[in-house]
């Protein structure tokens, strides 16, 4: 294990009745989060951040990808994905960014799922306890709404005013009661083109 990662947890969440009716199929949603410190806490403002990047991104990447294979059983269970990360208050939003906006990171992901999709995201700073919210859509169809879904739990005691909060999600299915269509009907019904869906 990195000595930077102080520790990790992966939690799981079932939703069985929705609106007071049960699922056909359960929703299975899976995080997997790394606390770690924040490699450019207590530097003051720091101009190139790439040597980090490459020694932290790739390292939490495999072991948050590990981790969410894991407790999915398998990378082909995974429907829809996310990340996120919260960096504490005495970083950057650029930290936080910094280790999850780059393919160092992401594509040990995207590869074990066999995804084309780009990860949904999210990164913000706060204290200890801060909801992690992990956006997530379909790992190949990004007009799928029924796989847009958020998941999201909070870590007691990180990030600390040094430290990071990375994470990762996972969906096993879609809503369980999805009824407001897609993009694909939306853009048939207006008579707009995919690539330009608001015709401007």
């Amino acid at each position: 294990m990195h000595p930077a990662i102080r520790k990790t947890l992966v939690t799981t969440e079932t939703l069985y009745v929705d609106g007071g009716k049960a699922a056909a199929k359960p929703l299975v949603m899976i995080a997997a989060a790394a606390v770690v410190k924040n490699p450019w806490a207590d530097q003051g403002y720091v101009e190139d951040l790439a040597p980090q990047i490459r020694e932290f991104a790739p390292v939490l990447g495999e072991l948050l990808t590990r981790l969410i294979l894991k407790e999915a059983g398998s990378g082909e269970n995974v429907e829809a994905f996310g990340k996120s990360a919260v960096v504490g208050l005495d970083g950057e939003l650029e930290h936080a960014s910094a280790l999850i906006h780059t393919l160092h990171f992401g594509n040990h992901y995207r590869s074990a799922v066999q995804s084309k999709s780009y990860l949904a995201f999210n990164n913000t700073r706060g204290p200890a306890n801060t909801p992690v919210l992990i956006p997530m859509m379909h790992k190949n169809d990004e007009g799928s709404r029924e796989h847009y879904l958020t998941m999201q739990f909070n870590i007691g005691d990180a990030p600390r005013y040094d430290e990071i909060v990375i994470a990762l999600g996972a969906a096993l299915g879609g809503r369980p009661h999805h009824r407001i269509g897609n993009r694909y009907s939306d853009l048939k019904e207006l008579g707009h083109d995919a690539k330009n869906p608001a015709a401007v």
